[in-house]
């Protein structure tokens, strides 16, 4: 969207050379299936349409506030309710953002390892509050048990911690924040030794078709009960939240930015007719983390055999 200028300095003269910015800047979170789909955009528009677009990784609310700002251009999968104050504040309210209709169903919970789970007769989501419990979770000997509530930077992981709070199993388990790939690792080293494992998982993803995990019950979702805020709208936003209920189902949407309406109308069209199955948006995740597929050939190669749906897309 602009040339850099040749710069002459005396004799000297120094050329940048005519570098243009990409048409799109699609935002990459840090979750295996958003980079799937963010390269699979890629593809699809550069190869259709004709434009350069460029993948810039940001945590959700930096792509969200560049979507406003023009820096960025799309962020391939929101999850609601889990980002649903980002979505009031730039779709809702300044309506600098669009939200693709099509969202695809997910599913968010507390998950253990099967065989820890059987052994010791571990059902609900009460049961972390055993301290006997709890201590089978402890994997670095301190003599305390270790959740994994989320990657730093999710807005689910805020959310968990206010389900610990709300639970009570704060008081009894270590509350561990870090990345997903390190944390499903974990899941992997701690089934093939027979150690115990608990943390957050969700679908759609590949962790159910590798693992042999199951879901911890809790009481049914009850939204006069979920009372949830967000750091970015509330410095004592834990004090405040309580949500000792189960997640509502959540679903997957594709924001982007308004402003494509008019600058790119073509790129816009398709954004809001793209849609993706929690199935597919499953098996994307199994072929970069489990079969270590590189995500741009990936993307090549999905856009290859899902033509009749990209082409669906580019319809109007």
């Amino acid at each position: 969207m602009g040339k850099f200028n040749t710069i002459a300095t005396g004799s000297a003269m120094l050329f940048a050379g005519p570098v243009l910015a990409a048409d799109v800047v699609i935002g990459v979170p840090n979750w295996p299936s958003v980079n799937a789909t963010a390269h699979i955009l890629k593809v699809a528009i550069e190869q259709n349409l004709g434009l350069e677009v460029e993948l810039q990784n940001g945590t959700n609310p930096i792509v969200f506030e560049a979507m406003d700002s023009g820096a960025m251009h799309v962020h391939p999968e929101v999850w609601l309710p889990n980002q649903q104050n980002l979505h009031d504040t730039f779709v809702r309210d300044k309506g600098t953002v669009v939200m693709n209709p099509n969202g695809a169903e997910a599913f968010q919970g507390m998950c253990v390892d099967q065989a820890t789970a059987d052994a010791n007769g571990i059902v609900s989501i009460d049961d972390l509050t055993n301290p006997d419990i709890a201590n089978l979770f402890d994997s670095n000997g301190d003599g305390r048990g270790e959740i994994w509530i989320g990657a730093p930077g999710w807005a689910s992981t805020n959310v968990e911690k206010v389900r610990a709070k709300s639970y009570g199993y704060d008081q009894t388990l270590d509350l561990v924040e870090i990345d997903e790939t390190v944390a499903y690792a974990n899941l992997s080293n701690a089934i093939e030794a027979g150690d115990a494992w608990v943390g957050f998982c969700y679908t759609p993803h590949y962790v159910f078709a590798l693992h042999d995990v199951v879901v911890l019950e809790e009481p049914a979702h009850d939204a006069s009960k979920w009372m949830v805020i967000q750091p970015t709208d509330d410095p004592e936003w834990l004090s405040k939240s309580d949500a000792a209920v189960a997640w509502d189902s959540a679903y997957l949407h594709l924001h982007y930015a308004k402003e494509l309406e008019t600058s790119h109308p073509e790129v816009a069209s398709m954004l809001a007719n793209m849609a993706l199955t929690a199935d597919e948006v499953s098996a994307m995740t199994f072929a970069l983390v489990i079969d270590g597929k590189e995500p741009l050939a990936y993307a090549e190669e999905w856009v290859a055999a899902n033509e009749d749906k990209v082409l669906g897309w580019l319809s109007n």
